[in-house]
């Protein structure tokens, strides 16, 4: 590119491509001369760049110039064209379809962007800068990965054959800001009265499930409950990739490993749930069940492991019960439903549905006891409930979160603890009415 036009100030498109592959072959061939500059913080590739760009002999507009040696930065050091992405604060959730298709979510809702890589190779070769450092390997042998960027991010990328219009990346930031229940509270997700009941849930040791779709929310109420989990007591987190951010000093954090180019060395869910059984847990906090592991959490909170919380994807707290019974079959153990059923009804005590409205905004929608069993079906109440009366003109939800009038039957476990919850809590603002007592059913 020596040759070029000095009085050029502008490039097509192709042309763009071309230098910025230029660009970026000569300071690879500078690294590999000098792999240390890569821990420069950008300075040294920096230089690099600048006199590379030089020897083209070119003469871009500064702002032309600023963009390709960001492009080339982003490629060298970041994650390409979607590094921008990830640097914005108001986006969630980077999503690559295709090359020429690159999908955020950013405060809540779906926006398709004008970010582009070049082909399917370019996108591969971000794929394997992420997942290489990582440990890991994906190719046509091993199409797919789920991992955790060291941010803390969650990354799935998944590649041809399985992919079949080319390679596939989606990146869950990780929050660097660590959300409490009051910012939930100020969000509208959830009302003073059910922050209170939940917090006297968590420290009265009730076994909670938190039910909710992809995306809703759920690890992040998740994080939150967890905090609400006396300072003393010893607790065990396991999860496919590490996101909670527990407070507590005194927590062993454990993360699921794929297995090795030989297939050995797997640990799994199952496996973790029921080593932490052997380190003498106060709680088990479980990112999510989604196999056979379910067995395992439920009679870990049959046996003495009060106050364990995980997470399940479902939409109501009906369907977090019936998705509980299939994880449990999964488990091989060729159970009668009816005993499942009773597992389920015994472990749990509580389940808190997280969704995801039309308009992006994340709620607690149900507060749900788990009351036992009448015949063959888990008894289930809502005490709390979110009660949607339409849209506005924007599209968002219009409803009010409120007490359903109903005193959950465990109220003596909470009052054990030394929560006195008033009776004002559970009484919706426009009722009179008396509460309903109920008993629980076996």
């Amino acid at each position: 590119m020596s040759d070029a036009n000095p009085a050029r100030t502008s490039l097509k498109q192709e042309e763009m491509n071309k230098l910025r592959d230029y660009l970026m072959q000569a300071v690879h061939r500078e690294l590999e001369n000098n792999p240390a500059a890569l821990q420069s913080n950008g300075g040294m590739i920096s230089e690099l760049l600048e006199k590379a760009y030089e020897r083209t002999r070119l003469q871009l507009s500064p702002t032309l110039r600023e963009q390709v040696f960001h492009d080339v930065t982003d490629n060298l050091m970041g994650y390409g064209p979607i590094q921008p992405l990830l640097d914005e604060p108001e986006v969630t959730e980077v999503m690559v379809n295709a090359y020429n298709s690159v999908y955020v979510e950013r405060n809540g809702r779906l926006e398709k962007t004008g970010v582009q890589f070049d082909d399917d190779a370019h996108v591969l070769r971000v794929i394997e800068r992420i997942v290489l450092p990582l440990g890991r390997r994906i190719d046509a042998d091993s199409p797919a990965v789920d991992a955790r960027l060291p941010d803390g991010s969650r990354v799935n990328a998944i590649v041809p054959p399985v992919a079949i219009d080319g390679p596939s990346l989606t990146i869950r930031k990780f929050s660097k800001e660590r959300l409490g229940i009051q910012d939930l509270i100020n969000f509208g997700s959830i009302t003073e009265p059910m922050a209170e009941f939940l917090e006297a849930c968590v420290k009265a040791h009730l076994n909670i499930v938190i039910s909710g779709g992809t995306g809703s929310g759920k690890t992040t109420l998740l994080n939150i409950l967890s905090g609400f989990i006396p300072e003393e007591e010893r607790i065990v987190t396991i999860e496919d990739a590490a996101e909670l951010q527990l407070q507590q000093d005194h927590v062993v954090r454990l993360e699921t490993k794929a297995a090795n180019l030989d297939g050995m060395g797997e640990m799994t869910i199952r496996q973790l749930v029921r080593n932490s059984l052997r380190m003498r847990p106060d709680r088990i906090v479980v990112g999510e069940v989604r196999g056979g592991e379910a067995l395992d959490m439920l009679q870990a909170m049959n046996t003495g492991h009060d106050g364990s919380l995980t997470t399940v994807h479902a939409n109501t707290p009906r369907d977090a019960s019936s998705r509980l019974e299939t994880l449990t079959l999964m488990a091989g153990m060729e159970l009668p439903l009816r005993i499942v059923r009773e597992q389920i009804a015994s472990a749990v005590d509580v389940i808190v549905q997280q969704s995801r409205l039309p308009d992006g905004a994340r709620k607690v929608t149900y507060i749900t006891e788990v009351g036992g069993m009448e015949g063959d079906t888990v008894v289930m109440t809502d005490v709390f409930k979110f009660e949607q009366t339409g849209t506005d003109a924007e599209g968002n939800a219009l409803g009010e979160l409120r007490p359903t009038g109903i005193r959950p039957m465990f109220m003596h476990r909470l009052e054990a603890a030394g929560f006195k919850l008033g009776a004002q809590i559970f009484l919706p603002a426009t009722d009179n009415q008396p509460l309903v007592e109920r008993r629980r059913r076996r």
